[in-house]
């Protein structure tokens, strides 16, 4: 009896501490789970647009609701009272490395910052007081102790946007120094998609700026070489993957094949051959203002049996105003009627395009839901690909063109060698490019002509099945 009355508070007291300790693990899991649900839903919107840090919030207010059962607040609800959320452009390389609920890691590093472009985690802390507190039944007072436990969990969740079967191509945001709109109002606007831009390859002394394209590090396993890099481009099977926070350009290749490798889209083949597998088939329609006047009906069209500006025949024109006020960008009013004429004749065109004038994307596309592909031009033209030419893809589109979109200017002047080799440059949107008409040149500043058909951050979703937003925990 005497050992059962000094061993009966011991046990009695050692079954308190385990119901205390098992309530703080029920009540750690709970807040633990609620709060990487709020920095998941908040960092899901942080997709560098200007209002992501306002649908973030809204995102963590109204989309997810978690409750805890141990708290000396009993049945609660998480609120935003009970937290701290922090937007954050980085976080430590280490998670050894703790972070404040400000965003001060123990190195003294702030990584926290309000401007919605440039963050991209979500940091949610549990506050002091509130949901976390819960009163012990174990006494501790009654050695000068505190019966009150306090449970502050911290979640920390990042947003990744990449795109993957991409060609390794970047383009300088054209609208990245005009004072009138932006790249997302342009991918909005069919006014402003319309507007045909001229792009020129960025090396070899031209720097890089709006109206410029340059190359990215082609995947692993594809090879460095101009060959190789013209292959990636000219393939309706890219291999590479990238990411929005950084790509690695590659710029200063030959451009000698890449101008092959853009116009094979057209079915036009390289002189001295290649490109001749299905994976390099032309595009369903490659109406392009040429007639072959050399060669087998047959042959598949090289550029030496190729004339251009026959009379009769007429390709996807070029805006009336080009270049103008804008640069490389022209106006968008371009020469419908006279190519719908050469090209169709009598056939009638849409209404609708008598009160808004379509992009030419979408006069392309009608082309063929209308079955106008194969009608003759007045100079006998057709938009069918030669019969000799591997047989047209239809898995995707092959008049379109797929690249990173960077802001040349500001990166140049950060310090990125955008002419060369630079690591980790970050993306303002990955974007899709109709191409107008061939490439008539091999020389490095060769033209390419195209419109802009969409972009991945705030654009109309035809990029969707390139596209992986990706909102993950890191702590």
């Amino acid at each position: 009896m005497i050992l059962v009355a000094i061993m009966l508070p011991v046990l009695v007291g050692f079954a308190l501490v385990t119901i205390d300790m098992s309530r703080a693990t029920g009540l750690h899991n709970d807040l633990q789970k609620g709060i990487d649900a709020l920095a998941l839903a908040g960092a899901g919107e942080l997709d560098g647009r200007p209002d992501s840090i306002t649908r973030a919030n809204r995102a963590i207010t109204n989309l997810v609701a978690n409750r805890t059962l141990f708290s000396t607040s009993g049945d609660h609800q998480i609120a935003l009272a009970d937290i701290t959320v922090t937007y954050l452009t980085g976080i430590p390389a280490s998670d050894d490395i703790r972070l404040s609920a400000d965003g001060v890691d123990a190195n003294g590093v702030n990584w926290a910052s309000t401007d919605p472009e440039a963050v991209s985690f979500a940091e949610v802390t549990v506050n002091a007081s509130g949901a976390g507190n819960f009163e012990t039944i174990f006494p501790a007072s009654f050695n000068g102790g505190d019966n009150t436990m306090e449970i502050r969990p911290q979640a920390v969740a990042g947003f990744l946007t990449s795109v993957c079967d991409f060609t390794p191509i970047f383009i300088c945001n054209p609208y990245e120094n005009d004072p009138l709109h932006t790249l997302q109002e342009a991918a909005s606007d069919p006014n402003l998609r319309r507007r045909q831009i001229e792009v020129r390859k960025v090396g070899n002394g031209a720097a890089a700026g709006p109206g410029n394209f340059g190359f990215l590090q082609p995947p692993e396993g594809v090879g460095n070489g101009a060959k190789a890099l013209a292959e990636t481009i000219a393939t309706s099977k890219p291999k590479g993957c990238y990411g929005r926070k950084g790509v690695d350009t590659k710029t200063g290749q030959n451009a000698g094949p890449v101008q092959d490798a853009f116009n094979v889209r057209f079915g036009i083949r390289a002189t001295g051959g290649g490109f001749n597998t299905a994976e390099y088939g032309p595009a369903a329609n490659v109406r392009k203002g040429a007639k072959k006047t050399s060669g087998g009906a047959g042959q598949c069209p090289a550029m030496n049996q190729l004339t251009f500006g026959l009379a009769g025949n007429m390709g996807l024109p070029r805006d009336n105003s080009f270049p103008n006020a804008n640069g490389r960008v022209g106006n968008g009013d371009w020469p419908l009627d006279t190519y719908w004429s050469t090209n169709f004749g009598t056939i009638a065109k849409p209404t609708g395009w008598s009160a808004t004038k379509p992009t030419r994307y979408e006069v392309y596309k009608y082309e063929q839901s209308a079955g106008l592909v194969n009608h003759a031009s007045t100079g006998g033209e057709t938009g069918t690909p030669a019969n000799a030419c591997p047989a047209p893809v239809t898995s995707i589109d092959r008049r379109i063109l797929y690249g990173a979109i960077l802001n040349c200017s500001a990166l140049e002047a950060a310090g990125n060698d955008l002419s060369g080799h630079s690591v980790g440059v970050p993306v303002e949107a990955f974007g899709s490019f109709f191409i107008t008409e061939p490439v008539m040149s091999a020389a490095d500043d060769a033209s390419v002509m195209m419109e802009l058909v969409d972009i991945s951050a705030g654009g109309q979703g035809t990029l969707d099945n390139f596209v992986r937003n990706e909102a993950q925990l890191y702590r």
